[in-house]
């Protein structure tokens, strides 16, 4: 959508094509003041950017109404509660009903047919099996043709089984009719079901909450609930809304949120999201912030806006059906009339045209791709990755390298004390208290680092009479018993102290501490690194991926920290403006490239990348920029994401190689005069439902 122009969301209900919605959205499009208007048949949502979107809504409107005359448009409501839909099978109660008579009505004339071939009751029954089952149908093309809209499935669908009556194939008219009414059935649940099933997975935002005022408990609508309320969670309640502990200690399973299956311990102080669940105590939070504003509203908002986000296939497919079709009618009528002349068997030629008009509707084609690029964005949600469209999915399915930022994606971002050496008379224990002491009150994370490894171990700290901060190299402290210099070897060397006895360490930052000018032992500190950094690296190996890391820290830091993973390339000591230089480098070396990090110098170069990936303990303006957000933090979200994509990507390409074969196919048996119309419809509703339900297996993928 544009940035700065206003952008409103609407509900298209009762929308049941996918290929009426692509012309709803050409021709919402062709508005005058629409920026961009996109329609999701998935979410069954449109989009409009406009100067003043609802001031058009009657054109929106009128243009659904026109190419599908049962179709809705309503603004978003806010509530959660608005837009819940009834079962599948509750909404399709009267399609139901009435296939359930005309299959009746049909089973009834094909026994006459067959025990009293001259009975006049016979085409009676079929007539009255066509009008149950086809009426509306037929009705709905006059009506659309009066329209203009000659190329669509009631149109077509009418005009062959019409043709069919007409040349005396009463039996096969009405059997197709219904084939047809059964597939969409059971195409339209299919394709509810799955929406639904994405949806719950994603949406997890409350209807109340239990707000606490005066020391009573009152329930009040999610949406009611204002920053600073005090909201009580009672073991096994979700949590509703993003805030603050401030009374209570529990455990919560944040897995629905970040897809991380190890609960969380939470206490007074602590930070939680919406959408966790609350496992054992009794908690209360104060609200941080709004419904509108919390992470169950964020996930829910990047999956609808990422639905929306039509990759390049997508918007292929949509194009090709528009010239698809009218081919195919231009190649019935031709088959209908051509032959006809020159062998004179007008009944055969026609019926053989009747079938290409059955197969020329192409739903299966413009439903399938989306709703599978629709099922890896749930299943990717449901694993903590939040893909921002299918642009996002498209591209990462291609990627080639893998390029990651070391502090915060491959490390955990925070210093901690990792070795302590002593070199003379004092054990590792005072040199840990000496540098605790020194470092006190110190802002700086390596000093923070060693004064809480103190505290840690219970050490009894005590305060310098004098400290002095020598800017870049370390402090200087006076004590009773003596001068303490604490910091990097050009901060002894300054003061004259020998560091032979100094042999330093790989990995990590080394603070020496001397006393009364002799070297007395050293510190190693260093972030540490993921858990999981070393297997994620060795999948994203196995998925055939080149694995780097740019970083700013020091040579032997980040060389020690690839070996330990083992990641392929390190570049060390890098600037922002370096990292982009050097990802670019990497691409024409090795083809598309993923970045992921996750600072706010990170964001140049996850914009520059093919893909860029924030982890979602990172900076805003890294997540902004990115395309995919890993909620997890986890080095494991990257081969998972990956292979979410690849999937994804492979479904969808299976749908449209499946769709066009078995249409091709029976086209060619069709005029070889081996396919009827009753394979014709398999090669419509069948395949379309087929299709449905081959995208939804991206959502049942276990681990990738």
């Amino acid at each position: 959508m544009p940035p700065g122009v206003p952008k409103r969301i609407y509900i298209l209900d009762n929308l049941g094509c996918a290929n009426c919605a692509a012309k709803m959205e050409r021709q919402i499009n062709e508005l005058p003041g629409v920026k961009m208007a996109t329609i999701t048949f998935a979410t069954k949502q449109l989009a409009v950017a406009a100067d003043d979107p609802d001031a058009l809504l009657p054109e929106y409107r009128r243009i659904c109404s026109s190419i599908e005359s049962e179709v809705t448009v309503t603004p978003r409501e806010e509530d959660v509660a608005a837009h819940k839909k009834e079962s599948p099978f509750a909404e399709n109660k009267k399609d139901i009903l009435a296939i359930g008579a005309g299959a009746v009505l049909f089973v009834a004339g094909g026994v006459l047919e067959r025990t009293m071939p001259d009975s006049v009751i016979t085409p009676l029954l079929f007539i009255a099996a066509y009008v149950i089952l086809g009426l509306e149908i037929v009705w709905t093309a006059v009506k659309n043709l009066a329209k203009g809209h000659v190329f669509d499935e009631n149109f077509l669908m009418s005009v062959a089984t019409l043709a069919a009556f007409t040349i005396g194939d009463f039996a096969e008219a009405v059997g197709v009719m219904l084939f047809y009414r059964v597939g969409e059935i059971f195409e339209d649940i299919a394709v509810s079901r799955s929406r639904s099933q994405i949806m719950e997975a994603v949406d997890l935002r409350p209807e109340n909450v239990n707000l606490i005022k005066d020391d009573d408990v009152k329930i009040i609508p999610a949406r009611d609930a204002k920053v600073g309320d005090i909201i009580l969670i009672r073991p096994g309640d979700r949590i509703p809304l993003d805030g603050r502990i401030v009374e209570g200690q529990s455990q919560i399973d944040t897995s629905p949120v970040t897809g991380e299956p190890v609960p969380v311990k939470v206490f007074p102080g602590k930070d939680v999201y919406s959408g966790c669940v609350n496992d054992m105590g009794v908690l209360k939070l104060k609200v941080s912030k709004p419904l509108s504003e919390s992470m169950v509203t964020r996930i829910l908002d990047s999956v609808e806006n990422a639905a929306a986000s039509k990759p390049k296939i997508d918007r292929f497919i949509t194009k090709f059906a528009r010239i698809y079709t009218p081919v195919v009618v231009a190649a019935a009528v031709l088959t209908a009339v051509v032959p006809s002349v020159f062998t004179g068997d007008w009944n055969y030629w026609i019926y053989t045209a009747i079938t290409f008009l059955v197969i020329s509707c192409p739903c299966a084609l413009v439903l399938s791709v989306p709703l599978a690029f629709f099922s890896g964005i749930g299943a990717g949600s449901k694993q903590g990755i939040l893909f921002k469209g299918g642009v996002a999915i498209e591209g990462l399915k291609d990627v080639k390298a893998v390029v990651m930022d070391k502090t915060g994606t491959i490390t955990k971002g925070n210093f901690v004390v990792q070795k302590v050496v002593a070199l003379n008379r004092l054990t590792e224990k005072q040199i840990l208290t000496v540098a605790a002491d020194c470092e006190l009150d110190s802002t700086h994370p390596i000093g923070i680092s060693i004064v809480t490894e103190a505290r840690e171990r219970n050490l009894e700290l005590v305060r310098p009479q004098q400290a002095e901060e020598i800017s870049g190299k370390g402090i200087r402290a006076v004590f009773p018993e003596g001068t303490v210099l604490c910091g990097s070897k050009g901060l002894l060397e300054t003061y004259q102290v020998d560091t032979e006895k100094y042999c330093g360490d790989a990995y990590g930052t080394q603070v020496l501490v001397a006393i009364d000018g002799e070297l007395a032992g050293y510190l190693v500190i260093a972030d540490i690194i993921k858990d999981e950094a070393r297997s994620a690296v060795q999948r994203m190996k196995s998925q055939s991926l080149i694995t780097a890391m740019l970083t700013g820290d020091a040579k032997d830091s980040a060389e020690a920290v690839a070996q330990q993973t083992g990641i392929d390339e390190v570049h060390a000591q890098l600037l922002p403006e370096d990292k982009l230089e050097h990802l670019r480098d990497i691409r024409k070396k090795h083809g598309a490239v993923m970045f992921v990090g996750d600072g706010i110098n990170d964001a140049p170069v996850l914009a520059g990348a093919d893909v860029g990936a924030a982890m979602g303990n990172g900076a805003d303006a890294a997540i902004e920029a990115a395309d995919v957000v890993f909620m997890t933090s986890s080095v494991d979200a990257i081969p998972e994401a990956v292979g979410i994509a690849r999937r994804t990507g492979r479904i969808a390409m299976e749908n449209v190689v499946f769709a066009l074969v078995i249409k091709f196919l029976i086209m060619i048996l069709g005029f070889l005069g081996y396919a009827n119309m009753w394979m014709a419809v398999f090669a419509d509703t069948g395949v379309a439902m087929l299709c449905v339900l081959n995208s939804i297996r991206v959502l049942y993928a276990g681990k990738q």
